[in-house]
């Protein structure tokens, strides 16, 4: 046995040291070997430490959440500076709900019917029209954008008064259709809302008139690029609105 030992010993310890080393890494996930090749090769590694990079990785994180700060800060300054040209009381409203199948058509708001807000108001932002409320709780109401398919605005060209409608395109366009066969419009003329509009208030800011296709059938067209930033919405005003 003795014999067997001296000539076999140093495999069968070798054997049982890989064996238990592949073990051991199996049930460890190398997570000591990891550690200790840290410790060996930590002093000649040349740049930051763990510590380092987390103290790094932190003020990445800071400096990310004060620019978003700032960027919020401005967005206020703006909406507080737009609410206080208007004429009649308003209410600011954040958005709250917003998901991504209709992104174009809906938004909630986090005030409701205990702040005021009714079904038929208007809600403006930034730029111009948004939308209207069609349904409201005590916290919260819904909002149908101007750029929803089913959402039908009367507008005009600001200049020339030439009359039509607004439709949504799910998009930051809309098409407006003119009622006239042959309107006096061109690109960059402005378009509000129309005063026989039985939905808005008369004269609100909606786009500016993007292409113009005066062949279109059956009526003209033109492609509107709405002032308000539909895509970005994160604050707006709603205002009182009696339906006509």
């Amino acid at each position: 046995m003795r014999r067997w030992w001296d000539r076999h010993g140093s495999r069968v310890i070798w054997t049982g040291v890989i064996v238990g080393s592949a073990w051991l890494i199996r049930q460890t996930h190398g997570t000591p070997i990891l550690e200790i090749y840290q410790w060996l090769v930590g002093p000649f590694q040349v740049g930051q430490t763990r510590e380092e990079q987390l103290i790094d990785a932190r003020n990445q994180e800071l400096q990310s959440q004060l620019i978003e700060l700032e960027k919020q800060n401005q967005e206020l300054k703006e909406l507080l500076g737009y609410v206080k040209k208007q004429k009649q009381p308003t209410i600011v409203a954040p958005i709250v709900g917003r998901s991504a199948d209709n992104w174009w058509q809906q938004v909630t708001l986090g005030r409701g019917s205990a702040d005021g807000i009714e079904v038929g108001f208007v809600v403006t932002g930034i730029g111009g029209a948004v939308g209207r409320v069609i349904s409201v709780t005590a916290h919260t109401s819904r909002v149908l954008l101007l750029t929803d398919p089913s959402s039908q605005v009367g507008v005009k060209i600001s200049r020339s008064n030439h009359l039509g409608y607004l439709r949504g395109e799910g998009s930051e366009v809309a098409i407006m259709e003119f009622y006239e066969k042959v309107p006096d419009v061109k690109e960059g003329d402005k378009v509000v809302t129309s005063q026989v509009s039985k939905l808005f208030h008369p004269g609100l800011t909606v786009g500016r008139v993007k292409s113009v296709n005066l062949d279109k059938s059956p009526a003209p067209e033109a492609v509107i690029e709405l002032t308000a930033p539909m895509g970005q919405l994160e604050q707006v005003v709603v205002h009182p609105f009696q339906k006509k």
